[in-house]
């Protein structure tokens, strides 16, 4: 029996629905692996589909494709290193999240996840497969969080464990894995590989950062996040059992780098993975557009975007230098396209149906559309991805005009409150990295981040006219939407009980946006869209 085992990890970006280009990328760190002399490549879960697939994944056709790619990559690997490779996988009418051990040409193994799912059925708990002589346990996917799937693994024989992962990011949730593979460790007595995808998809962003384990939770290997890399990790076996060697030790960024690098990613692979290479966005002068347009710089790079000024007659004038002194230090183009004329025409074409009337939100609403009409216009004649601009904040509250600023077909500050967009533009203006295409220093002009924001759309107007200032409003929605808090509980914490009762009719009004709103990256453990969906229509009423 073996006492030397090499185990070649790939974290990397599958494209979902791509089976033969995801098929390449693991051939590729397959000849890795055969080049290192390793005995066994082991892939994240679902990384031949892509993930997350939802119902594309029950799909016939699509699932029979995933047999002939798993069965082709086989037969295309036969001689050299065993692959583990995760896929969906119809075993008679049921379909399941599957890693799948090819060795010799064919298929010696299926794991199948024992807790299902959404989409995939349940399982049997698979048993270790064996690969060169070593007894090797697979808990695939969320089976790794609970104790039972790797209890039995180890009573069974297994000798290593691998837990292959599709697992999207969100503040702290690399510390969460971590302490949950530390427990199985602990609860084993076996070393284990933690393996993760990394790439963005619509919503989810994966964040790779995949890690080793030797028993009492030591870690010996640590990947980077949000970054494709592949690496060897040499197993031996000692009187104590098996221990991995050390391997590379990549420093994990804090927060905010993390969530920015999360907001580019989920940009970058959304255009990429759709067909586009360029974006536009109406650029305001205020702090959100701002970020938008310093997230898209860096990602795309500035030659790659287009900024448009759309003013009114109610845009002051330092907003409109400040939107072209922040194109000018991003390097990007600028457009200006005046609503005025516009604004004019429809305010006459329904004066006889408005006669009588007094002018409110309905006016102000359509300046934001006729902004929407043009930016959307830009975007279909030269096939640029119009990028929304509306933090979580706005999107919480419906503080957005539907079919306005709302238009557009991602949104990279979805998941991110407002103060946090403030402290993001200074973490951006003071931190630059080598994966960043736009400038360096201060791109971000002070001028936008100090000044009160403002929506513009009628004289001398600040967002507080109409919301709790920004540092109130953001804590009462953190507690409402990532902590499912009462009105009474929040209430209980000291907030006025008016403003968390106007807060809360807000949120529950605004739904009916938000199920119709662009998608954007998830950042924080209850995202909009991702993880948080409420019926339209319901007759509840929270009695606190």
């Amino acid at each position: 029996m073996t006492d030397r085992f090499r185990l070649t990890i790939a974290q990397l970006n599958p494209t979902l629905g791509d089976l033969p280009g995801n098929a390449a990328l693991a051939v590729g760190a397959w000849q890795q692996a055969q080049a290192a002399g390793a005995q066994m490549l082991a892939l994240p879960a679902r990384f031949l589909s892509g993930s997350p697939a939802g119902d594309l994944a029950r799909n016939r056709g699509f699932l029979d494709d995933c047999r002939r790619t798993v069965e082709k990559l086989a037969a295309d690997c036969a001689n050299g290193p065993a692959i583990g490779i995760g896929a969906p996988w119809r075993v008679g009418a049921r379909v399941h999240d599957a890693w799948l051990v090819l060795q010799g040409g064919r298929v010696t193994a299926q794991v199948l996840r024992h807790g299902g799912g959404a989409v995939f059925d349940p399982a049997p708990i698979s048993g270790p497969f064996a690969v060169d002589g070593l007894r090797l346990g697979c808990t695939l996917g969320d089976d790794a969080l609970s104790p039972e799937v790797a209890e039995t693994l180890a009573e069974t024989g297994a000798e290593i464990l691998i837990c292959p992962a599709a697992d999207p990011y969100h503040r702290s949730r690399h510390d969460q894995r971590i302490s949950h593979m530390v427990a199985r460790v602990v609860e084993t007595g076996l070393p284990l590989v933690q393996l993760n995808l990394t790439g963005g998809q619509a919503e989810w962003v994966h964040d790779g950062a995949s890690f080793v384990l030797d028993p009492g939770g030591h870690k010996r290997l640590q990947l980077p996040p949000f970054q494709d890399a592949v690496a060897h990790v040499d197993f031996t076996r000692g009187p104590e059992g098996w221990r991995a060697e050390p391997g590379t030790m990549a420093p994990q960024p804090d927060e905010w780098e993390q969530d920015y690098r999360a907001m580019c990613m989920g940009l970058g692979d959304y255009m990429r993975k759709s067909g586009f290479s360029r974006a536009v966005l109406g650029l305001s002068g205020g702090v959100d557009s701002t970020l938008v347009a310093t997230i898209a710089a860096d990602t795309l790079g500035p030659e790659n975007l287009r900024a448009v000024r759309l003013p009114s007659v109610h845009s002051s004038q330092h907003s409109l230098d400040d939107a072209a002194e922040q194109a000018r230090r991003l390097g990007i183009r600028m457009d200006t396209l005046p609503i005025v004329g516009p604004h004019q025409a429809v305010t006459e074409t329904l004066a006889d149906s408005f006669a009588g009337t007094t002018p409110d939100l309905t006016e102000e609403n359509i300046q934001s559309r006729l902004r929407g009409v043009l930016l959307m216009a830009l975007s279909n004649k030269f096939g640029e991805l119009l990028l929304t601009t509306g933090n979580k904040s706005e999107v919480a509250v419906g503080y957005s005009t539907i079919y306005g600023d709302m238009a557009g077909g991602y949104n990279p500050l979805k998941d991110l409150y407002k103060t946090r967009v403030f402290q993001t533009c200074r973490w951006r203006n003071e931190n630059h990295r080598d994966w960043m295409r736009g400038p360096m220093g201060e791109v971000i002009p002070p001028a936008i981040i100090a000044k009160p924001p403002s929506a513009e759309l009628r004289p001398d107007q600040t967002d507080q006219d109409s919301l709790p200032p920004y540092e109130v409003l953001d804590a009462i929605l953190e507690g409402l939407i990532e902590r499912d808090e009462s009105t009474g509980a929040l209430v209980a914490q000291g907030f006025d009980p008016d403003t968390v009762r106007r807060v809360v009719r807000l949120v529950r009004f605004s739904e009916w946006k938000r199920q119709q709103a662009a998608p954007g990256p998830r950042l924080s453990p209850r995202a909009f869209g991702a993880d948080r969906h409420y019926p339209l229509v319901n007759a509840w009423r929270d009695p606190g």
